[in-house]
């Protein structure tokens, strides 16, 4: 993997989007040149001479229409055929849908009717071949990284088994372990590398064809081979520690085995005016767009939020916001007006009673959600960030949960990584989850990640995932 923007990106990923941005320009222009050819349109040539806009517009929605469908969202060892299958014809339609709208707002960038069908054509074909090669040499090995554990403990444990299991973007081929004295053995032992006397720990490597030391260790005190590890990274051996590990291959910060200092004296957390100004400008941008587009529709939930029960369309609730301050989110009422009879705050739960059947309708279209864009305006609330909680629920969270405050060291958001990424939470258990999300957004965060975000949730929403 490298990174963009801080953000963990997978080279197989990459290259397949480069891959498919080349065959869908290709796609534009051999189907605007092939008509042009066909009919000896005059006028069609003309337009081919200024075609570059029309074919990136296609790129863009298509490219935008097949990411909101999670296909760039790989699993090698569930295999891609029907999933990609399944997701391409939709995303087509939606590219098809955002291209009209276009093509009605700038008439002078359409391709005509008979173009577009051929363009559509062409850019299925190729999107498909494209695909397959992938599916093909999933299995080959340049696509696996050789990794050795310097620890055979239990974080080294927790290392390999995600190691072993994380198949989505990159595949590991586990060298072994070395055991560093002292430590609990909690790994095979016949995984246990040998080393004899006199040997080195970059000849150890070189002898076992590793590109990478995963450093999981949780005492790194007595016997713990700096100086041979500093050997490894000045021969171009890549070394790596278990937080970044974990980081990397879950976009997660994970707590539990997490060292402050790591926090303290690695990159991340900008807080930068550049980075400020770029992020409110975005807020106020997206938020007037969406605003904009669902009006109507925000009328009419509103309609039916009072004929249901005759309560009240929005409610408002205390949360608390950047720097611990608090404010008052406002939203559509999704549960009955009695929701907190017993006057205790209570976690809201997936399936939960409280909720009215309109309200169950808006919760998983997160159409509920919208009235926070007012939040947006004032300033109170980010666009993407993480989720407000209520200010109950955070005196509990801070005394259970490591590092639970970092998250209120920028604004809260509307949509989050935590809120794509994870499913309903309900618990301390799911707040320490969601929190590593959380944590690895505030670290990373960038125009990037917050792009990403929004791609991610019209993912969540069309397939009603997440929260």
């Amino acid at each position: 993997m490298f990174r963009i923007s801080n953000h963990y990106v997978s080279k197989i990923v990459f290259l397949l989007l480069f891959v498919e941005v080349l065959v869908l320009l290709g796609a534009a222009y051999i189907g605007a040149a092939v008509r042009m050819l066909e009919f000896e349109d005059a006028a069609a040539a003309a337009h081919l001479d200024h075609f570059f806009t029309s074919a990136v517009a296609f790129t863009v929605a298509i490219i935008f229409s097949m990411s909101a469908m999670g296909m760039y969202q790989l699993d090698f060892d569930e295999g891609l055929r029907h999933p990609f299958f399944m997701k391409l014809m939709p995303s087509f339609l939606m590219g098809f849908a955002i291209l009209a709208l276009v093509f009605y707002m700038a008439p002078e960038l359409s391709f005509g009717r008979g173009t577009m069908a051929l363009v559509f054509l062409l850019a299925g074909t190729g999107i498909f071949l494209a695909r397959m090669a992938f599916f093909k040499s999933s299995e080959a090995r340049f696509l696996q990284s050789r990794i050795m554990f310097l620890g055979s403990g239990p974080l080294a444990k927790e290392c390999s088994e995600l190691a072993s299991k994380n198949s989505s973007y990159h595949k590991y081929d586990i060298a072994g372990y070395i055991q560093i004295p002292s430590e609990e053995l909690c790994v095979p032992s016949t995984s246990l590398l040998k080393v004899r006397d006199g040997d080195s720990l970059v000849s150890l490597v070189r002898q076992h064809n590793v590109s990478e030391i995963v450093v999981s260790v949780q005492n790194r005190r007595g016997g713990f081979p700096i100086k041979e590890l500093l050997d490894c990274k000045l021969q171009g051996i890549r070394v790596t520690d278990a937080a970044t590990f974990f980081e990397r291959e879950t976009c997660q910060i994970r707590v539990d085995s997490l060292q402050p200092s790591w926090l303290v004296f690695g990159g991340g957390f900008d807080q930068s005016f550049v980075r400020t100004f770029m992020k409110r400008s975005f807020d106020l941008v997206c938020s007037m767009i969406i605003l904009v587009l669902a009006f109507p529709l925000m009328l009419l939930a509103a309609i039916f939020v009072k004929l249901e029960d005759g309560g009240p369309v929005f409610y408002s609730q205390e949360r608390v916001g950047k720097d611990g301050k608090t404010f008052r989110v406002h939203k559509f009422r999704s549960m009955r007006v009695d929701a907190e009879k017993a006057g205790k705050p209570q976690w809201a739960a997936q399936n939960d009673p409280r909720v009215t059947r309109f309200g169950n309708f808006m919760r998983k279209t997160r159409i509920d959600e919208l009235p926070q864009i007012l939040n947006v305006f004032k300033g109170e609330m980010s666009f993407v960030g993480p989720r407000p909680e209520r200010p109950y629920f955070v005196e509990q969270l801070i005394e259970v949960v490591p590092y639970y405050n970092v998250r209120h060291s920028v604004k809260p958001g509307i949509t989050g990584w935590a809120q794509v990424r994870y499913g309903y939470g309900s618990s301390a258990e799911d707040a320490l989850q969601k929190l590593q999300y959380d944590l690895y957004y505030v670290k990373n965060n960038s125009l990037f990640l917050d792009v990403l975000i929004l791609i991610n949730t019209l993912k969540v929403v069309l397939f009603r995932s997440g929260r």
